[in-house]
């Protein structure tokens, strides 16, 4: 399959998603005409005939290069998946850093890929839905049952009944099988937001808690699960996408989510208030997704 074609098709396992991992990195340095380095990040170019195209911030803390030194980090990262199935829980930072290097190199190459070949307004979709399928797959892969649901909530209006359609991205689930349903939730389970970044949607994440909880009429758990929150900036530059006070403004006013965790956190993620409610992803598949399910 074109690389281009494969970068748009669905994604079912983790095997998946390192070949076509894999066959970007062999393919970026062939067509990185230039690149601008902004602290940890590095904005690569591609020009070609006047077509200028950049690729998103990448974080060179966690973005492994190599497609020799990605298969070892991919096995090594296949070792902790297998080992936290297994109900082992306390890893080293080291390790911690695995997972979340793998898994950033993952997604950025998709993301790297789809910036220089496929036209953008259909890239940001894809980038989003590889994103989701990349996260079930963890949480398969390390044996938590998980589910896509749509909740269904019936509302009255002068021509009668109709439906509001509550997307949940994912439920993640401590019984054999989800038993949430499109007509309600269930109490144990956790609905988790699945997005790249939190830019224009942390708002979301809050209201859907309110809206669910009351609609089943119990206390539901609901966590994020984002990309990062950086991009780019003229042709040399990032910004930080975060609205931390906003972020604490919801938390305290309107409700309080069980977490939201990163693979490339934000600088404000990792200070005083916010390191409270914001984690790295390997925090939540070694710890908290454990602790959150057992509650």
């Amino acid at each position: 399959m074109a690389l281009d074609a494969d970068l748009q098709e669905k994604k079912n396992n983790l095997s998946e998603f390192v070949f076509l991992t894999k066959s970007i990195l062999n393919y970026l340095p062939a067509v990185i005409t230039n690149q601008k380095d902004k602290g940890d990040y590095r904005i690569y170019l591609n020009e070609q005939a006047g077509v200028r195209k950049f690729i998103r911030p990448i974080n060179l803390k966690f973005f492994v290069h190599d497609s020799n030194d990605f298969e070892v980090k991919y096995q090594a990262f296949l070792t902790i998946l297998l080992r936290i199935k297994n109900g082992e829980r306390n890893f080293s930072n080291d390790e911690l850093l695995v997972i979340d290097q793998t898994l950033y190199t993952i997604q950025q190459s998709i993301g790297a890929g789809l910036d220089l070949l496929v036209n953008p307004n259909s890239a940001r979709k894809h980038v989003g839905n590889r994103f989701e399928e990349l996260i079930k797959c963890v949480f398969t892969e390390i044996g938590v049952s998980n589910k896509k649901t749509v909740l269904q909530i019936p509302y009255e209006t002068d021509e009668g009944q109709k439906v509001y359609k509550c997307e949940n991205d994912l439920i993640l689930s401590p019984f054999d099988k989800v038993k949430s349903t499109s007509k309600s939730l269930d109490k144990k389970e956790i609905v988790v937001s699945v997005k790249t970044t939190s830019k224009d949607r942390m708002g979301k994440m809050f209201i859907d808690k309110i809206l669910l909880e009351r609609f089943v009429k119990h206390d539901q758990k609901v966590i994020g699960i984002f990309l990062n929150d950086v991009q780019r900036k003229e042709e040399d530059n990032i910004s930080f996408t975060l609205v931390s006070g906003l972020f604490m403004v919801y938390s305290n006013f309107l409700t309080e989510l069980e977490g939201v965790y990163y693979l490339d956190p934000p600088p404000n993620a990792k200070k005083e208030p916010y390191n409270k409610y914001m984690k790295s992803f390997s925090n939540l598949i070694t710890q908290d997704v454990w602790r959150l399910l057992a509650s």
